[in-house]
């Protein structure tokens, strides 16, 4: 089957005018992209997301548009002139609004495109010296038998495409001999916890705010054949739930969380408890400027800090009971 993707492009003022007329014609499915949205979300959200991909927030600069589907065919130019002329008339009728050009843009798409046309930019992405991310589809050449962590990058955060995620997996290669417990806090995909348990960990505990993370997180263990008896998932905050903490328990070796500053500050006085002497606390997603404010929390929880490292903005820090 043949779609055509139509783009209608407007501003933030403006938008839910649009939406609303659209309704009103009968376009009852459509997805809306707006900046002002998308900001709004994460500073009404930052409990959910641990950090946005720079090309993500790039792509949405200046974006306000409505976007639908129509089945190819002479209904759909039809539709398509309908459309144009209910947005002219829709700016005469609101003269004092800013409607931008209400330029509307077609392009084919193909039924299996539609659903899959993401796919093509994943890529096989080797990190550190031992790993390679794989999206689960691919089955790329290996010549230097690299562990392949296999992941659906289309369900939720974590591909190992950030800088953020990629140091904390190269200090895993360093800190992981074999038989570690681990404990994954922030787990999202469940990346770190899989590459954990591929590189020799006995088993690995993911933890998540939303509890969409863990079935994702477990879905994606079970595509690289780890199952309930090495990976556990579940849902929870370790920072206010204090029987979360209880069923947790402790004696980890390794504890990670890849999530953003203003999270990992307020947690800081928590990880010890986890950990086990000569355990580690492997943290990241902190920016550069906000550095020395999380080195100086986990200090003051009584840990010391064994080593930091930097990529583009972007920080990652291991530590240690003092």
């Amino acid at each position: 089957m043949q779609w055509i993707e139509v783009s209608i492009h407007t501003t933030s003022r403006a938008i839910e005018l649009v939406a609303d007329r659209l309704t009103v014609l009968g376009f009852d499915s459509f997805i809306i992209d707006d900046e002002a949205d998308f900001h709004h979300f994460l500073e009404t959200n930052r409990q959910y997301w641990d950090y946005v991909d720079e090309s993500l927030a790039k792509s949405m600069r200046g974006v306000s548009r409505i976007k639908l589907y129509l089945t190819d065919g002479p209904d759909a130019m039809e539709q398509i002139a309908m459309l144009k002329e209910q947005l002219a008339l829709l700016r005469a009728q609101h003269p004092s609004v800013e409607f931008g050009s209400l330029e509307v843009k077609l392009e084919n798409v193909k039924d299996e495109d539609w659903e899959n046309n993401w796919k093509q930019y994943y890529k096989p992405l080797p990190i550190g010296d031992k790993l390679l991310v794989v999206p689960e589809w691919l089955h790329p050449e290996n010549p230097d038998g690299r562990i392949e962590v296999l992941l659906d990058p289309g369900m939720i955060f974590g591909t190992g495409a950030h800088a953020s995620t990629q140091m904390c997996m190269v200090e895993l290669e360093h800190a992981i001999q074999g038989g570690e417990r681990v404990l994954d806090l922030g787990s999202g995909s469940g990346i770190l916890s899989i590459t954990a348990l591929l590189l020799g960990a006995s088993c690995a505990v993911g933890v998540d705010i939303d509890p969409k993370a863990e079935d994702i997180a477990r879905q994606n263990a079970a595509i690289n054949g780890l199952g309930a008896g090495r990976f556990t998932a579940v849902t929870g905050d370790v920072i206010a739930d204090k029987a979360m903490m209880e069923r947790l328990g402790t004696g980890y070796d390794v504890v990670l969380a890849n999530i953003v500053a203003d999270v990992i500050i307020p947690l800081a006085p928590v990880v010890p408890n986890f950990l086990k002497p000569d355990s580690v606390f492997i943290c990241s997603g902190i920016l550069d400027t906000r550095l020395e404010e999380v080195q100086a929390a986990i200090e003051h929880a009584g840990m010391q800090i064994l080593v930091a490292h930097q990529q583009d903005d972007w920080c990652q820090i291991s530590a240690a009971l003092a």
